[in-house]
Formats: structure tokens, sequence, C-alpha cells
């Protein structure tokens, strides 16, 4: 759908899976693993939505660690599409920490930008 930032898919953090029903990446505002359905919907079917939270949870497990997150699939500021995130206790710091260095990303240093992995040490795509 026009204007819808999911729909668009740019590719502005790291990616860690893609196929025909969603693609897996960190999440430009949180900084963790979400999915996202291609269908431009809020109300995935059962079966599809099975197998994002699986693509999701793969990901997840590898990145931040079994049993170390948490699914959220409350869509607070694009509710009109369908995505979840993988929530570890962290999240907010690493976010927190990413609008620091944008704000410094305008000084004379070239300081700032975006985190490679995520903000994660040792961030890394999932093969």
């Amino acid at each position: 759908m026009a204007g819808c930032e999911l729909c668009e898919a740019a590719r502005l953090t790291t990616w860690y899976h893609e196929d025909d029903v969603c693609w897996v990446a960190d999440c430009e505002i949180c900084c963790v693993p979400m999915v996202v359905w291609r269908d431009h919907a809020v109300d995935p079917p059962p079966h599809v939505r099975t197998h994002m939270v699986t693509a999701l949870t793969r990901v997840a497990d590898e990145v931040l660690g079994a049993g170390t997150w948490s699914l959220d699939d409350v869509m607070r500021q694009i509710p009109d599409h369908f995505h979840a995130h993988a929530r570890d206790p962290h999240w907010w710091v690493r976010r927190t920490e990413r609008m620091v260095r944008r704000a410094g990303a305008g000084s004379d240093t070239g300081a700032g930008g975006g985190l490679g992995g995520g903000g994660r040490p040792g961030g890394r795509a999932v093969p």
C-alpha cells in the first residue's frame, strides 16, 4: 500500500529472513528482530501467523538467545499492517543508545549513524 513503511520494506537495518509470506529484520525504531507480513492487513490466518512466528523465533533465538525474549505483537506505531517484535529485557537500552548516536550524527566528527547488527555486540545476520 502506498505510504506504508512496512510495505515499502526499505533495507535500513540488518535483514535475517525473507520469503513470499514475510520478512524478518531489525526494527529501525526498537533495534530488535521483527517479522512483517507481506500483505497489508492486520489479521493473518492462523497458518500464516504460525509461519511468521516460526521465522521470527528462529532469528530471535539466534540473535537474542533462546528463552531470553518474548513475542510482542501489539502494533503501536503502524496499527494497520501486521508485524511483531521479539523483545529481550534490554531492548529499550539499545533503542536509547541508537537515539543518542543519531543525535550526534550531525557533528563535525561524523560520529553517530546506524548500529551494525542492530546495536548488539557481535550482531550478525542469521544464515
